[in-house]
């Protein structure tokens, strides 16, 4: 042997142990558990504090307020759940008449929706930022800058009002229009999308059956009498349910709106599962809309489905829904079937409109507010009339006449020229849509578009009669489905291509 060393293999694992445990301090379990404990106590503390001082306010805090940190991170870190928990939240806003607290929550939900705006900008290396070039971001930017301009308008009394009514007139709707159109955004999201409504849809249903059948929450029943609700939600003692929504309108218009998509998609079902399960849901959503009592959303159906018929141009798919139709409407014009259920009665009315006591008051309104806008063509401001006029002018002229429609409202506030630069938008959004859905090679995609399509011209064409246009959670869904069926092409399949099948996520 010589006189040097032998090399000895060296055990890199055995090494790798030796290193770690000479590098932990055998302190740091005990500190790392020292700290747990302190951080637990002052949790416990702070918990404890938050309820003794808030009660079940500060009961809440304590258990949401962790699940929000999370949700706040999850949205910074991927845009798409925000958009998803904007859609959520807009959904249950309504069950905010259960907390006991006049803050502004409302603001929450819009800060939500900057939240995931903001995330949009923070990723924005992976955003699509070239679909801007797009009609429909062009036409809300021209809505948007017009809104803006009526902050000047001279007969605005209250700038705070503005605030709070551009929100709802263009700002949401921008904003909306602006993530959806940059998020990569898959099939498979859409997919989400239209599953996420159906079931906040169902959940409203069920919801308003429980208010028809077994009664109401303590909370709702507040909102009723003592807030003075009562007087539009229950005639001549029957309830006109509104569920976890703002109002019976609001809610109405939704479920017509969801009967008239789960129809569409009934019409085209390929299996008899699929067929059952669109049944059951147009069923239940159809109830749901007669619960609510709101006759005009019974012109969402009838302003919708017959623009699907026509969209679809397929004669033998206009045949099958006019021989559908055309005797159910015969049944509602011509009979008295059904009459003696409170909910067919009130849905017949809506047919009627010459012998409806409120239709004609409406009219009355309006031929008073023709006599007051006649020298004022941009409007009286932005939130003087309505709620926000009641809350902030109630003495102003515009708070002294209810608008009872989405369209008279943006006459009052932004004037004939808003209101028909609004109106020629819709119409160029729903041609835009028309023009892009029809050059669809996927059947798939085609069906569900067009069922968006249909339902966005019945909200449209119920919005003559009240605000549903501008109210959550309809207000969202309508923003996501223009953007949708106007930028279609961003999903299209071709069914002939081999391997497309491979796309359908």
């Amino acid at each position: 042997m010589s006189g040097k060393n032998p090399v000895v293999p060296i055990d890199t694992a055995k090494l790798m142990n030796v290193f770690d445990r000479d590098t932990h301090s055998l302190d740091e379990p005990r500190l790392s558990g020292w700290v747990l404990g302190v951080l637990g106590v002052l949790l416990a503390l702070g918990a404890g504090w938050l309820i003794g001082n808030f009660g079940a306010i500060g009961g809440a805090i304590t258990v949401v307020g962790p699940v929000a940190i999370i949700v706040l991170i999850g949205v910074l870190v991927e845009p798409k759940v925000g958009l998803f928990v904007f859609i959520t939240l807009g959904f249950l806003l309504g069950f905010t008449r259960f907390i006991p607290t006049e803050a502004p929550l409302g603001l929450g939900l819009d800060g939500v929706l900057w939240m995931t705006f903001l995330s949009v900008l923070l990723n924005g290396k992976r955003m699509a930022w070239k679909r801007l070039n797009s009609p429909i971001f062009y036409l809300l930017l021209t809505w948007f800058f017009y809104t803006v301009l009526e902050y000047f308008n001279p007969e605005v009394p209250n700038h705070e009002a503005w605030f709070y009514k551009v929100r709802s007139f263009s700002l949401n709707w921008l904003l909306i229009t602006i993530i959806v159109l940059v998020l990569p955004i898959s099939r498979r999201d859409i997919r989400w999308f239209m599953g996420i409504w159906i079931f906040w849809s169902l959940m409203g249903a069920l919801w308003a059956f429980k208010q028809q059948y077994i009664g109401l929450a303590d909370a709702e029943a507040y909102w009723l009498f003592a807030l003075g609700n009562a007087k539009t939600h229950v005639l001549w003692g029957q309830l006109r349910s509104f569920s976890f929504y703002s109002d019976a309108s609001q809610f109405g218009g939704e479920m017509a709106g969801m009967t008239l998509i789960c129809l569409i998609l009934l019409m085209s079902a390929k299996t008899g599962l699929q067929r059952l399960f669109f049944f059951i849901m147009a069923l239940v959503m159809f109830w749901g809309f007669a619960v609510s009592g709101t006759r005009s959303a019974l012109f969402v159906i009838l302003g919708g489905f017959p623009a699907y018929l026509v969209l679809r141009r397929n004669s033998a798919i206009l045949l099958q829904g006019a021989a559908v139709a055309v005797p159910l409407m015969a049944i509602l014009l011509f009979t008295h079937i059904g009459d003696s259920v409170y909910q067919i009665y009130r849905i017949r009315t809506a047919l009627r409109p010459s012998e409806d006591a409120s239709f004609m008051v409406r009219m009355e309104n309006q031929a008073t507010l023709r006599n007051y806008m006649k020298d004022l063509p941009f409007g009286a401001g932005l939130g003087t009339s309505g709620g926000m006029g009641a809350r902030f002018s109630p003495n102003h002229g515009a708070a002294q006449i209810p608008p009872d429609s989405w369209y008279v409202e943006l006459w009052i506030e932004t004037g004939i020229v808003g209101m028909v630069l609004y109106v020629l938008m819709l119409v160029a959004i729903i041609g835009i849509g028309t023009l892009k859905v029809w050059q669809l090679k996927d059947p798939w995609l085609t069906t569900l578009l067009l069922a968006m399509l249909a339902e966005f011209i019945g909200i449209c064409v119920m919005s003559y009669s009240n605000p549903t246009l501008g109210q959550f959670p309809t207000s969202t869904m309508l923003a996501i489905n223009a953007v949708l069926f106007t930028t279609c092409h961003r999903w299209d399949i071709d069914p002939g291509v081999k391997g497309a099948d491979l796309l359908e996520g």
